[in-house]
Order: C-alpha cells, then sequence, then structure tokens
C-alpha cells in the first residue's frame, strides 16, 4: 500500500497535473448521452479498460473487500498511463462506514494526495451509527475536495436499514426505499456530485425500481450512477428500467478482480461499451 499518508511530500507539479485533467474530464463528457465507469485496481486493468472504451474509471486497491484508498504510486502510475478521467477511492480500511476521528483525519489526507496525483474526482461515503448519513462530515470532505466532484458510493446502500422481521418483507422494503429517498436528500446537502447505488439491492438490476425512483427525485441535483453486477448482458435492462444516464461496472460478475487476463477484461469492457454506444445510436434515429 505504499508508505503511509501522512508521510507523503507536498507535490509541486501537483496543481498543474490537477488543472490539466480537470479540463479533460469536462472535454470528455460533453458529447456523450450515457457515461461507463469502471473500477481497477491495477495500472494494467486501467489501460486495458481505456482500450476497452471506458468513459471513466474508478481508482482502489483491494476491490475483494469493495475497495480501499490506493497507494500514492499507483495513483501516479495510472495518472501517466491513461487519459481518460479517473476517480480515486477514499477509503481508509474495510467493514463498515463509521469512521473514527483518526480515520477521518487519514480520509482527509488521502484526498490531499488524490489532488496532487492529478486525480479528476474521489469516492467516499461516511455513515453514523444510526445508518443514516454523516451529512456533517460528507460536507466538510466535499468542500476539502473542490474542485473535484465527489461521488458518495455504496455506502448509501447501507442506509436501506435492515428491519425487524415481525414488520414483514413487504413493510420492510417500503420503509428500506423511504430510507434511500431520506438519504437521496441528505446526499445532496452535502454538495457530492454523484451518488453510486444498487438502489439498496444486490445488483443493479434487482433494485432497477428502486433506482428509478432514485434517478426521478434526483433530478438535475445530482447524478445517480447504477452499480453492482452490471454486464453487457444486462445494462441494456437496466438502463431501460432505471432511466439512468451513468453506468459503473467492476466486472465481478464475469472476472475475478484479480484477474491477469486483461484482454479479457479489455473485451468484457469494450462489450459494455458497444451495449451502450448501440442505445445511444438508437436513440438518436429519433
Amino acid at each position: 500500500m505504499g508508505p503511509p499518508l501522512s508521510t507523503v511530500a507536498d507535490d509541486s507539479c501537483g496543481d498543474d497535473r490537477l488543472d490539466a485533467h480537470v479540463g479533460a474530464f469536462a472535454g470528455a463528457r460533453m458529447a456523450k448521452r450515457f457515461l461507463l465507469e469502471i473500477s481497477v485496481q491495477t495500472v494494467e486493468a486501467a489501460q486495458a479498460a481505456e482500450r476497452g472504451g471506458a468513459d471513466r474509471i474508478e481508482l482502489c486497491a483491494d476491490l475483494s473487500v469493495g475497495g480501499l484508498t490506493p497507494p500514492r504510486e499507483l495513483l501516479r502510475a495510472v495518472r501517466e498511463a491513461v487519459r481518460v478521467p479517473t476517480f480515486s477511492m477514499v477509503r481508509p480500511r474495510p467493514g463498515d462506514f463509521v469512521y473514527s476521528a483518526a480515520e477521518f483525519e487519514e480520509m482527509k489526507r488521502a484526498m490531499d494526495v488524490a489532488k496532487k496525483s492529478g486525480m479528476n474526482g474521489v469516492v467516499f461515503g461516511i455513515l453514523r451509527k444510526d445508518h443514516s448519513v454523516d451529512v456533517e462530515r460528507t460536507r466538510e470532505l466535499v468542500e476539502m475536495a473542490r474542485p473535484l466532484p465527489v461521488t458518495f458510493h455504496r455506502a448509501f446502500d447501507e442506509c436501506s436499514r435492515e428491519r425487524s422481521a415481525d414488520e414483514g418483507k413487504a413493510a420492510a422494503s417500503r420503509l428500506g426505499a423511504k430510507d434511500l429517498q431520506e438519504s437521496l436528500e441528505e446526499v445532496i446537502r452535502t454538495g457530492a456530485a454523484r451518488i453510486l447505488t444498487s438502489g439498496g439491492a444486490k445488483s443493479a438490476l434487482e433494485g432497477a425500481s428502486q433506482l428509478r425512483s432514485l434517478v426521478e427525485a434526483a433530478a438535475d441535483r445530482i447524478v445517480v450512477v447504477p452499480g453492482a453486477g452490471i454486464s453487457a448482458a444486462n445494462i441494456a435492462e437496466v438502463l431501460k428500467q432505471t432511466g439512468a444516464r451513468e453506468f459503473h461496472s467492476g466486472l465481478s460478475s464475469v472476472l475475478p478482480y484479480s484477474t491477469p487476463d486483461y484482454a479479457r477484461f479489455e473485451a468484457e469492457v469494450a462489450r459494455l461499451a458497444r451495449a451502450l454506444a448501440g442505445i445511444e445510436g438508437k436513440m438518436g434515429k429519433f
């Protein structure tokens, strides 16, 4: 994972990297109706995702535990290796998303490293012990991240709180949906630009109904990005059922995160990109 973030020296080239890549990010989004984000944990996977047609990369360490903060060396190596916009995960440890004061300070240092390494955005999520969004601390990090956009990650799905068994499945579903709608408003108040979510379900396709409700409620206030279990085989259906414009995939339903088969990884990303392009082409005819 590289040296502790607290020991990272200042990078005098950080501002130049930031300006250049924020500009590239803005230009990359102008012409496309739909956007495909791919999560990776190596330089080789980032390059394969770019070759396959990914519009954006989410860079993590250890995707097997949902993604952790990548080390400085990986951030810089990926920034030098690819041109597509790249967002850095900021997550200090596996497990829940309720962080101590020390962990919160570590997240601040990680965000500073991400900015100085030329990242185009950051990805994190902070909850309270009751599974609600920690609005105050999230807002503090959003302000610190500026001008980079923030994605509030799938910690959001934990806001669909577990209910007691005697409430029944239908009642629990309704209550969970209410939690997510309330949490959507909380995340919007923080100033975050996006929410990555499966709609509180195991996969985006299973949570499609809730995702559509979130997309409609969000309107133009925040971007709702479906993620979890998305592949070339189902992305058209996810799009149809959710009405979303941006989509996230790690392709774990097709390939293990640790695969060294980057040619196949590239091919799977290309299948996803072609599927979205095909839908966009059909829509452009009307």
